[in-house]
């Protein structure tokens, strides 16, 4: 614990000295832009009381970095309201990406999801039960293979399933988000079978083009919208990177009804 403790003061310490002389730096560069006005023995004096300064009062410091933080965030939040805006066709509209609920529901849930991750797995049940607690609720199922080959796997089968046969698809996605251990090939194919799907055609729809563009598509706006990992979600006008739980998707949809 103190050795923690330790590396961390020092590193609060270095963090402290270098934004120092980082605003010591930008002082100097503004009274050289002053030309002959000040000089060398009146510069040094004034940033000798602004050093002095910033060492009494270090407070300063750590509010100007916040400030800049929270301006970050916002310009951030800002930026990414953008992207959604001029993607909305794609994040809501493209017939490529798997729905589920209502077609013409008021809100709809977006989520970037891989069938190997864990967390999505674990968010899964939640999506459920608005599914079936909120008939004025729509899912878009943007499937993001980032996980590997298995991941990649399931996804093909997957998107050829929604594309060919979209009835099944829910309860196709159902038993492969909810299943344990690995994704196997072998697996895929005995959901397909207890699904109602002739494997294989199945097998062959999995090669096609369509299925090659559903991922292209997704992957493209996902590094469009800056989502690196899985889950993550959209709903209304956030983006909300990782697992959420029930609560707090119930409260951000009853904000984008509120906003619509």
């Amino acid at each position: 614990m103190t050795s923690l403790f330790c590396r961390t003061s020092r590193l609060m310490q270095s963090i402290f000295c270098i934004t120092v002389l980082f605003v010591l730096t930008l002082v100097s560069q503004n009274f050289a832009y002053a030309g002959d006005d000040l000089n060398l023995e009146q510069r040094k004096e004034i940033e000798g009381v602004i050093y002095d300064y910033l060492m009494d009062n270090p407070e300063v410091i750590l509010q100007a970095v916040e400030k800049l933080r929270n301006k970050e965030e916002r310009a951030e939040q800002e930026s990414v309201r953008e992207h959604l805006t001029l993607a909305s066709e794609a994040i809501y509209n493209d017939p490529l990406s798997p729905y589920a609920g209502n077609p013409n529901g008021s809100v709809t849930i977006v989520e970037f999801f891989d069938y190997r991750c864990g967390y999505c797995k674990r968010v899964f049940p939640a999506l459920q039960e608005l599914l079936e607690s909120d008939d004025d609720l729509r899912i878009v199922f943007k499937e993001l293979p980032i996980l590997g080959e298995d991941s990649v796997l399931a996804s093909r089968a997957s998107l050829a399933i929604w594309i060919n046969w979209p009835e099944k698809y829910l309860e196709f996605h159902t038993k492969l988000i909810t299943s344990r251990g690995s994704i196997t090939e072998s697996k895929v194919y005995e959901y397909a079978a207890a699904t109602a799907i002739d494997t294989e055609i199945l097998k062959q729809e999995m090669k096609s083009e369509s299925v090659d563009e559903a991922i292209s598509r997704t992957v493209k706006l996902s590094r469009l919208l800056n989502i690196n990992g899985t889950p993550g979600f959209i709903i209304g006008d956030e983006l909300i990177p990782g697992a959420i739980d029930i609560d707090a998707m119930k409260d951000l949809i009853e904000q984008a009804r509120q906003k619509s």
